[in-house]
């Protein structure tokens, strides 16, 4: 099985798969495109790769899976993948984490307004037919483990568009 753990830097994809490496393989894409060079250049304002997503998926889809294979990045639900779960947080949550992590105001303000519209998780929908949405704010690394293992599991919780911060942004 294939599985993308994807959603807005800071909401705990890493810090999730960190525990669930225990169970599965994981795959981490920033670490791939790094490595097999799949982007196209470097966007110097952002300090960010500028990936190629064709490249990427073509890539991914000659990666040979046994078992269960957790997908763990940003860009994670644009893979042919069988099930995409979205981390989420609160912008306010989201904006301490980023700040915490050291990242720009300009990269905090556009990660922060991409979380409250949704940005991820419709493209997610868009893209895949099985998706959840596992809410971080409040909620320890562990919990979110479980609740990844849970939907790996074929739980039906988690179902997306519960969620909606863009009134914590946008007032």
């Amino acid at each position: 099985m294939k599985v993308a753990i994807t959603g807005t830097p800071g909401t705990g994809k890493s810090s999730v798969c960190e525990i669930l490496k225990e169970r599965y393989n994981i795959i981490h894409l920033n670490q791939l495109i790094d490595e097999k060079k799949l982007y196209t250049g470097i966007d110097s304002k952002r300090n960010a790769l500028n990936v190629d997503i064709d490249a990427l998926v073509d890539y991914v889809k000659h990666v040979p899976i046994k078992g269960t294979t957790i997908f763990e990045g940003h860009l994670a639900h644009h893979l042919p993948v069988d099930t995409v779960i979205v981390l989420r947080a609160s912008p306010s949550k989201l904006r301490k984490r980023l700040a915490s992590k050291g990242f720009g105001a300009l990269k905090i303000q556009e990660n922060v307004e991409a979380e409250a519209l949704d940005v991820i998780l419709v493209e997610a929908v868009e893209m895949n037919d099985r998706v959840h949405e596992i809410d971080t704010s409040e909620r320890s690394i562990e919990e979110v483990a479980k609740c990844v293992i849970e939907i790996i599991e074929g739980t039906d919780k988690y179902k997306p568009g519960s969620l909606d911060w863009s009134e914590e942004v946008f007032r």
